[in-house]
């Protein structure tokens, strides 16, 4: 299910920006949070729309979770999947919040495809990496751990998930390795500027490594 960008990407198994026949990026949305495609709603959706949608898959995870042996991984698991339909219910239901966030993640979006083809032009990015550097971790930071854990909290989440305090001890380093993990993601793919590894004269080194011991000795 795709959101206002006409894109379905975030869940593929591999998205990368791929170099066209000229030489240009193409923009993908991977690692970019998805909340339509998460929730499975259309960016049409009404919110009646919205709350049938998150209470139907909150019930059919409610119910899996109540038929299996919970481990530490499937807790992890579990606790993740309940707060990314929290934070989409939250998010959707609201088209003036909806609305707010589609539009930062096009501009974030836009703002790494305007990097990645002033690179392949060779241009000076360093300004466009910085300003990308802050927008991304605001973004990730509201809309991932912040979002997800003021849902747990919202009434109508509370009813349907029974999220609790407990969850949330839980889920805080687990949403925190999930943005760090999105954060990662997008930042592997990204031109930033190989480091040169520095130029040692090993015998310069031993030269006055060898005259320090020698005051030292006198």
């Amino acid at each position: 299910m795709s959101g206002p960008c006409g894109q379905a990407l975030c869940g593929a198994a591999e998205s990368r920006y791929n170099r066209g026949s000229q030489g240009s990026a193409t923009m993908v949305d991977d690692g970019y949070v998805n909340y339509f495609e998460i929730l499975g709603v259309a960016e049409q959706a009404k919110p009646g729309e919205v709350r049938k949608t998150y209470r139907r898959k909150m019930k059919d995870l409610v119910l899996e979770i109540a038929r299996v042996e919970i481990t530490e991984e499937r807790r992890a698991h579990y606790l993740l999947e309940m707060a990314k339909l929290n934070a989409g219910l939250c998010l959707l239901r609201d088209v003036a919040r909806r609305n707010a966030y589609w539009e930062e993640r096009n501009e974030l979006m836009g703002l790494e495809q305007e990097w990645r083809e002033a690179d392949v032009k060779g241009a000076d990015t360093d300004a466009l990496r910085r300003a990308f550097d802050a927008k991304l971790r605001d973004f990730l930071s509201k809309y991932v751990e912040e979002l997800m854990l003021d849902a747990g909290r919202d009434k109508e989440c509370v009813e349907a998930s029974h999220w609790d305090a407990a969850h949330e001890r839980h889920a805080s380093r687990i949403l925190r390795h999930y943005r760090q993990g999105l954060h990662q993601k997008i930042l592997e793919r990204l031109p930033y500027a190989e480091v040169t590894p520095p130029k040692i004269d090993w015998d310069e080194r031993r030269r006055v490594i060898a005259g320090i011991v020698a005051a030292k000795g006198d």
